[in-house]
């Protein structure tokens, strides 16, 4: 018996996260104030002096706030200032939408676009920056009538470049982390190109970085007409999310949005592969939860690569993918549990296939106080 016990803990993947505890600084205070003007379009006050009813500064926060899908406050509290410091796309968020377009007058007037390259990143091999080039254009014309043709020489729809800080757009990057990117809508001169921040580390498809492919086709979705959903699931959700290249499949949500800007590929594919994610909706009732698990008094529910945290004091459960609130966790999770001991939440991945169907929640509980206690 002691030894079945000992196997059954070799074999869970077990992952144990805290929630972000800090205080909100005075640095913090001043970085939330210069993402929301970058981001959100924050006005500068033009007579501080005068404070009547709700300030600019607490109504932009709310809105990013419910953008990001965070519980809303108005106030720069920890779980904001952690969202805002993410890695992400440094296009501004539009309005509060699943998928969002840029506007019915900014799409490419024919489905024969061009791109060019014009330079490269030292970080990856050039084939590898080709590579990953041509597949982010590929998620964009497999579900339109899209076709992306290379040039080398010349003026193209699509121009791409590595740069850093000020690099002739005048919207200058920033230096390792923060804004990875940008993109601009389809259009004359400058509209359609994509221009890459060279400050960061671009892969092939090491997570030791920041995977080229899966910015490029975030980029190429602005490049294409597309602005920023406020579905975490979506390619198109501002914030940078890891994936496997080898596996990704376009969302159901940007491929709602780019179709109704192109309309679908009439083509059939003969390889068409998965079908698209869609995200999970918490009105489903026929839905059926991965967790439960509360912490510090909220309640978390798990589904996918997804969760819902609901705050006692908020009428409305704040969606969320797993990997951007607790970057290395597992995902599609089978177990959760709470340690009030350690101030931890502990994951279970790999049980369903370890455990028979009827296994009670308590034996889970004990496992995971005998995992925490051993480790």
């Amino acid at each position: 018996m002691k030894t079945f016990n000992l196997s059954i803990l070799l074999s869970l993947a077990v992952a144990v996260y805290c929630l972000p505890i800090s205080q909100v600084t005075e640095q913090d205070e001043s970085f939330a104030e210069s993402y929301l003007k970058q981001f959100f379009n924050l006005a500068e006050d033009s007579n501080p002096t005068v404070r009547r009813g709700i300030s600019p500064m607490t109504k932009k926060l709310a809105e990013m706030q419910r953008f990001f899908h965070l519980r809303v406050t108005g106030t720069p509290d920890p779980d904001t200032i952690a969202m805002m410091k993410k890695p992400r796309c440094g296009v501004p968020d539009g309005k509060i939408a699943r998928f969002s377009i840029t506007g019915s007058n900014f799409k490419w007037g024919g489905n024969s676009l061009t791109y060019r390259i014009e330079n490269y990143t030292p970080d990856m091999a050039r084939s590898e920056v080709d590579d990953s080039i041509e597949r982010a254009l590929q998620v964009w014309a497999k579900v339109t009538p899209l076709r992306f043709t290379r040039v080398y020489t010349g003026t193209a729809d699509i121009m791409i470049s590595f740069g850093r800080q000020s690099h002739g757009d005048y919207y200058p990057f920033d230096g390792p982390d923060g804004t990875l990117a940008h993109a601009f809508a389809p259009g004359p001169g400058i509209g359609g190109d994509a221009h890459f921040d060279e400050d960061e580390t671009f892969t092939f498809r090491s997570d030791e970085g920041y995977i080229l492919f899966l910015v490029a086709a975030h980029e190429f979705g602005h490049s294409l007409g597309l602005s920023h959903s406020n579905d975490p699931g979506a390619l198109m959700y501002p914030v940078y999310t890891y994936s496997n290249p080898d596996t990704f499949v376009l969302p159901r949500d940007d491929v709602n949005g780019i179709q109704s800007l192109y309309g679908p590929n009439s083509k059939k594919d003969p390889n068409p592969g998965p079908t698209s994610p869609t995200t999970p909706d918490a009105c489903d009732s026929t839905m059926v939860l991965d967790a439960v698990v509360t912490l510090r008094g909220d309640l978390f529910f798990f589904k996918d690569r997804f969760f819902w945290r609901s705050y006692p004091q908020s009428a409305q459960a704040q969606q969320s993918l797993i990997t951007n609130f607790w970057p290395n966790a597992p995902v599609n999770i089978d177990a959760a549990y709470e340690s009030q001991h350690l101030d931890r939440v502990l994951l279970f991945k790999g049980m369903c296939s370890l455990c028979p169907p009827n296994v009670p929640n308590a034996l889970l509980s004990i496992l995971s106080f005998i995992i925490t206690y051993i480790n």
